[in-house]
């Protein structure tokens, strides 16, 4: 089954559903991707940070060898780390995950984080994480938001890139992010899931034409893999009564009702999964619609409840202030 599309504000089109590569292990990376090329996944969200793109390239590579795409048939993407925002570093870094990958171009090129910290040369520790040294810790630099993003427009300039696009962001840089956009951001990728709606970032990037992609859908699932403490003590949404009674009620797992509450309101998705049953369950969540008052009523269950918040886990870079 493919996944229907969403049209992007520069006429690019980008599948709906696709598959996130955060936490993917490097020694199952390149099978992992193979096999969602192989069930039908076009769309592979990666990142430098997640530290597996060489393998994620890996099975790209395999599955183009063997006939089951083509690179034309692919949307792949990836993510500027915080440690490579100034101007001069931007380029070279693409052109190295672009190596990593083997690929000549990205579908789409986030900036992951709106901070900017001191530069980590790739021979000395890669990908290179928040901090800068032991001594030094997380050490923020005087990079700002435009200078990059000019760079980001110099990328497509050159055929680098043919999306570029926002992560983690919130409504006053991305306004200010507009006033000197020369191209726009095509996406912006969001923590979003029942806890965590933010209604108005969604309705302002509505208004501005910016797709929205949501990670982390199924809530505290992935963090409490991670160990930390806010998801271990958050109620599952898998096992939230409204939740597994909109998946009795549609004979649907937990999981789809999820992605559906969210690509019914028209945002795109980036699940992953190792089980061959799950990803094509993951993939068929456009093929039944929930009612109304249904998707209000998981709406309603917003809490304002971040997960991925640097405040919590670094104790500075406190960018949802």
């Amino acid at each position: 089954m493919a996944s229907p599309t969403i049209t992007l504000n520069n006429g690019h089109k980008m599948p709906q559903v696709g598959f996130g590569l955060w936490k993917v292990d490097n020694a199952t990376c390149a099978d992992t991707v193979y096999n969602a090329i192989k069930t039908g996944y076009r769309l592979f969200d990666g990142a430098c940070d997640y530290g597996n793109e060489k393998e994620a390239g890996e099975g790209v590579a395999r599955a183009i060898k063997d006939g089951l795409v083509k690179r034309e048939d692919l949307f792949l993407v990836s993510k500027l780390w915080n440690s490579f925002h100034e101007k001069h570093q931007v380029e070279p870094i693409v052109k190295r995950q672009l190596a990593d990958w083997g690929i000549d171009y990205f579908d789409l090129y986030y900036i992951h984080f709106p901070v900017a910290i001191k530069y980590v040369d790739p021979s000395v520790r890669y990908p290179p994480g928040w901090e800068y040294d032991e001594k030094e810790g997380v050490v923020p630099i005087r990079a700002p938001i435009q200078e990059t993003w000019q760079a980001f427009e110099g990328l497509v300039d050159k055929g680098f890139v043919k999306s570029i696009a926002i992560s983690n962001f919130q409504g006053s840089l991305i306004l200010d992010l507009l006033r000197y956009a020369k191209i726009r951001p095509a996406a912006l990728q969001i923590e979003h899931h029942p806890y965590l709606v933010q209604p108005t970032l969604l309705k302002l990037a509505e208004a501005e034409n910016i797709a929205i992609v949501a990670y982390s859908s199924f809530g505290p699932q992935s963090f409490i893999e991670l160990g930390w403490d806010k998801a271990k003590d958050t109620p599952v949404l898998f096992e939230h009564d409204l939740i597994t009674s909109l998946a009795k009620k549609y004979n649907k797992t937990p999981a789809q009702i999820l992605l559906r509450w969210a690509t019914q309101r028209g945002l795109a998705v980036i699940p992953k999964s190792n089980n061959q049953n799950r990803l094509l369950q993951n993939l068929e969540v456009i093929a039944f619609d929930l009612e109304k008052s249904e998707i209000d009523s998981i709406s309603a269950l917003d809490r304002n409840l971040r997960f991925n918040n640097p405040t919590d886990y670094l104790g500075t870079l406190h960018i949802f202030a």
